[in-house]
């Protein structure tokens, strides 16, 4: 589906942050433009923006755009553009993603049949490499934009089945803009960024929600570390034991479940004695 700034805008408000990422960002806004069954509100954060990013950004009148004039990190960027939102639902992507037919209308019909605001959703990536990740499905078409097999991608993506699986976190993910309002977005002691993502989650159950689902049927693909690798991260592990008490592995295979099989919404959680002495050692000694 063509973008159209006229058209009325019938889906999502996507956020790409993005850093001096050019070629992988006009691959990601290529898959959106090509691969979207409604007309999303597209916001670009623009990081420095040294490699022609933002030239390239304001000459095109279907995307919005917020510029930076150096690299804030994405909880800010984020925090920022969320403020722009023109639609009920915030979907966060990473700007080395490739979005595949059917990404949207899934998570669509998913929030259709859920008949409530308090979820959080996350498609389904493919990676081409095994890093353990139980949420993603490895499947090798190219680790960079010039060994990118698209066509092979685009013509064996719907045979790769995923199950639909427990603990979203990773982008893409998707809330209701009064829930990311309810949480105050992305926490900004996390910045740049690492592991503001399972603290999202955290803040989230801390306000009831118990939906967290990942789809099978919404896939993107995933070049993956383009940005990141370029940062210097933040101690995520510690803020995350700090903040809540426990550690982030803590939270995501006993909260969420991350990766089992999804089986409705989440059950309450009673650590075991183990379990929380573990964490208060790890606080210790950090």
């Amino acid at each position: 589906m063509q973008l159209d700034p006229e058209e009325k805008i019938t889906g999502f408000t996507i956020l790409i942050p993005t850093w001096d990422n050019l070629p992988y960002l006009k691959l990601c806004l290529e898959s959106i433009n090509d691969h979207s069954s409604m007309n999303h509100q597209v916001i670009v954060i623009i990081n420095e923006g040294m490699d022609g990013t933002k030239e390239w950004i304001q000459a095109k009148k279907n995307i919005e755009s917020i510029y930076f004039k150096e690299n804030v990190g994405i909880c800010h960027a984020l925090n920022s553009a969320a403020k722009l939102a023109k639609t009920d639902y915030i979907l966060y992507l990473n700007d080395d993603m490739f979005v595949l037919p059917g990404w949207d209308e899934a998570l669509k019909l998913e929030i259709e049949q859920i008949k409530h605001n308090k979820f959080f959703l996350s498609s389904t990536m493919i990676e081409p490499t095994d890093t353990g990740n139980a949420c993603v499905i490895v499947k090798d078409y190219g680790s960079n934009i010039e060994d990118f097999r698209k066509e092979a991608l685009l013509a064996e993506f719907q045979s790769l089945q995923k199950e639909d699986w427990s603990g979203a976190t990773w982008p893409p993910n998707l809330m209701h803009k009064h829930t990311w309002n309810m949480v105050g977005g992305m926490s900004q002691e996390f910045s740049p960024g690492m592991y503001s993502d399972p603290d999202l989650s955290m803040k989230l159950w801390q306000n009831g929600v118990r939906y967290f689902k990942g789809l099978g049927n919404s896939k993107v693909y995933h070049f993956g570390t383009k940005s990141t690798g370029r940062i210097k991260q933040n101690d995520g592990k510690k803020t995350f034991l700090t903040k809540w008490g426990m550690t982030p592995s803590t939270f995501t295979k006993y909260y969420l479940k991350r990766g089992e099989k999804f089986s409705g919404p989440l059950p309450e959680v009673k650590l075991t004695t183990l379990s929380k002495w573990k964490s208060r050692l790890k606080r210790l000694f950090r």
